[in-house]
């Protein structure tokens, strides 16, 4: 075979790969690899990731939770920041006094050095009270500056801009954005030209970045642009996009002004009120002091974003997500107990309980999503992967949550004030949905295009070989390694699908881990079907979308059990975890019969099909009776409800909405079980009667909608 088959295999090969630029190479080669890997490698154990993965708080960071962070949320009124599209000073004064901006700052730079677990959990508790507050934060500790710059700053640039940054000196931001390249950064036109400006060797730079938050407040700009160097003046470093840091004031590092800085007017996203505008600059000369890690890291400021700013899709936006979710759990669920309609509450309505489950089962995966990705950061693997499928799918979780929330609310939800307590969510989720890379491209494009050349256990490596001209041998030591790992997984998946065919659901862990085992056999079987496509893949989005979305639902699956694990003591959680994985089963399967039916070879995709499912479909709809004993799950007072609820902010304000469900949740649930003893004729005690009138009173109260004389 190596002599007569493989070097035909190996031309064929070289014209159907796809070309692999740049700034794609910096991708490939930023992070790491984690469970996408075994995803790919057809082979994943629950027992192995419990084991692995664990997360906790330091005690520090559970009591600035508690105390400052709960502070925070009690400073803010939620139609002030709307109605004036800012903080207040006294809030802005007080994030920044109490290092809100320096959360992961290590305490070396004078910063607060909470974990990434931390971090989320801060900006999910102030996201549940008000989401510009929760952005304000997110910035500084994910997409802004201080990041890269601990990471490749220069020891002058940390030792000055750290302990700025961290005490709230300096308010930072981050250029990336351009009018003509949106999710397509690395199109990005902005430029830099090396330059030797009166005996100083620096870089001469146009640009014009918009949808850059904290923009219209900030005193620190770091910049992404494309730096060329007509006249070789480079000593280290190279061409290719670099990252600066911009400061409005003159400073150590620099010693001189940087003129010419143009912060724009203000953008409005959606009336949420956090700051957001444009930035932009014509022919502004940099010293090479002003890149970050200095002249040598010109070039490598692709390589720097893909490393650092993963950190926003894979923690702070899944915050917002988890937050918005969390408070439809609480919010809704309550509400639900306690409105009334045609004399029962309307949690008992079919039509309320099944956008109730749905809630509740997206509330359940984001949150194992959530912990277990937060685990794998403190586990010190940074997996770009991952961190593409927690801004997709929990961002939109989080959509489907919110608008059942809203349908479920009804008139509550769309009369705007300060009874309303989801408007402002139901708002903000577009954003959530668009920053970041849109879910659109993030789908279609990023999960498995970059999975299948990331996390495959030798597809990079067959890259290799056909980039490295006529190396046949390396080529064909790969090409066997890919021929038998597809039919270990062939193998497997017919094993899988004949023996989950029979298993009955006797063990949560058992069955359902048996069963990912199918499906991750499956997914790994089909994407090496794939490959056949070469290059093709790459723009062949209905197919990538389908594959994004199995690994996407495998991920969540997994989540699941693994905080499952975690949690087993919760009486009935393991049947929300049912509900939920099963829902992943469900997705897995109409993914992979969709890329079955339209996969450009047909007998290919009819071999996926069969392998994976001989006997036709394997997963079904929840029925309705577990539709309702997972409703019930948030509308009755249990310890299920409790879990997916912690961390949510709870006004002391008697008058706030969320603290009036709060009392009246568990207030009306007695008073109807009172209410039916009278129906039943059987006796009541007078503090069973005093509950059912002070019920009625706080229904009448929790009811009511804003309304204004005038707008």
């Amino acid at each position: 075979m190596k002599r007569f088959i493989t070097p035909h295999i190996y031309n064929y090969a070289k014209k159907i790969m796809p070309n692999i630029s740049n700034t794609e190479r910096a991708a490939l080669n930023s992070g790491n690899v984690s469970i996408d890997g075994d995803f790919f490698k057809g082979q994943l154990n629950i027992k192995e990731l419990t084991n692995k993965y664990n997360i906790t708080l330091k005690q520090t960071e559970k009591d600035f939770i508690t105390n400052e962070t709960n502070k925070l949320c009690d400073l803010i009124n939620n139609c002030d920041v709307e109605q004036n599209q800012n903080l207040s000073k006294y809030t802005w004064d007080y994030i920044k006094d109490n290092k809100f901006m320096g959360l992961v700052i290590p305490k070396k730079y004078d910063g607060l050095e909470f974990s990434a677990h931390a971090h989320s959990l801060i900006v999910e508790k102030i996201a549940t009270k008000n989401g510009a507050a929760a952005v304000t934060v997110m910035v500084p500790n994910s997409l802004g500056p201080g990041e890269l710059l601990y990471h490749y700053g220069t020891t002058e640039q940390k030792n000055y801009y750290l302990p700025r940054l961290a005490n709230g000196l300096e308010i930072p931001c981050f250029g990336l954005t351009t009018a003509k390249s949106g999710s397509d950064a690395a199109s990005m036109l902005d430029e830099g030209i090396v330059k030797n400006h009166n005996g100083i060797i620096g870089i001469e730079i146009t640009f014009s970045k918009r949808y850059i938050t904290l923009a219209p407040v900030a005193t620190l700009i770091g910049l992404a642009f494309k730096l060329k160097d007509p006249n070789k003046l480079l000593t280290t470093g190279k061409e290719g996009i670099t990252v600066a840091l911009l400061s409005k004031n003159k400073n150590e590092i620099t010693n001189m002004d940087i003129n010419g800085i143009n912060i724009g007017n203000r953008h409005n996203p959606l009336n949420i009120g956090f700051m957001n505008g444009t930035v932009s600059g014509n022919s502004i000369f940099i010293p090479m002091s002003c890149i970050i890690g200095g002249e040598e890291k010109c070039g490598y400021g692709w390589n720097m974003l893909m490393e650092c700013l993963g950190e926003g899709r894979g923690i702070s936006l899944p915050a917002l997500s988890v937050a918005s979710t969390k408070l439809c759990t609480f919010g809704v669920g309550g509400y639900s107990r306690i409105r009334k309609q045609f004399n029962i509450p309307i949690a008992e309505m079919e039509g309320v309980k099944e956008k109730l489950a749905d809630i509740a089962s997206k509330n359940y995966q984001l949150i194992a999503a959530q912990h277990l990705f937060n685990s794998i950061i403190a586990n010190n693997e940074k997996p770009p992967v991952l961190s593409a499928i927690m801004k997709y799918q929990c961002t939109e979780y989080a959509r489907q949550s919110i608008n059942n929330g809203m349908d479920i609310l009804g008139g509550s939800a769309i009369c705007k004030g300060p009874k309303n307590f989801l408007a402002s969510s139901y708002n903000a989720i577009p954003i959530a949905i668009t920053v970041e890379g849109s879910n659109t491209l993030t789908r279609s494009l990023i999960i498995f295009g970059q999975g299948l050349n990331r996390s495959h256990p030798y597809l990079l490596n067959i890259i290799k070989t056909i980039e490295d001209k006529n190396n046949v041998t390396e080529f064909h030591k790969y090409l066997l390694k890919i021929i038998n790992h597809t039919f270990i997984n062939f193998t497997n998946s017919l094993y899988y699908s004949f023996s989950t065919k029979f298993y009955k659901k006797n063990n949560t862990q058992i069955y359902y881990q048996t069963h990912l085992n199918k499906l991750v056999a499956n997914f790994a079987f089909s994407a090496n079907i794939a490959l056949l496509m070469g290059g093709k893949i790459k723009t062949a989005e209905y197919l990538s979308g389908r594959y994004a979305d199995i690994l996407s639902n495998l991920y969540m699956a997994y989540a699941s059990l693994w905080f499952y694990e975690k949690n087993k003591h919760i009486k009935d959680l393991d049947k929300l975890v049912q509900y939920s994985v099963n829902e992943n089963f469900i997705n897995i399967q109409n993914a992979i019969y969709n890329i079955s039916d339209n996969f450009p070879i047909s007998f290919f995709g009819k071999i996926i099909k069969y392998t994976s499912f001989p006997f036709g479909y394997n997963y079904y709809p929840n029925k309705d009776i577990d539709i309702t004993k997972i409703s019930n799950l948030i509308t009755t007072p249990n310890n299920v409800r409790n879990l997916l609820t912690e961390n949510i902010y709870i006004s002391d304000n008697k008058n706030d909405r969320i603290n009036e469900i709060l009392e009246g949740f568990e207030l009306c649930y007695n008073a109807d079980i009172y209410l039916k003893k009278l129906k039943n004729n059987e006796k009541i005690t007078i503090e069973e009667r005093k509950t059912i009138i002070n019920a009625n009173q706080l229904r009448d109260k929790i009811i009511e909608v804003d309304s204004f004389k005038n707008l």
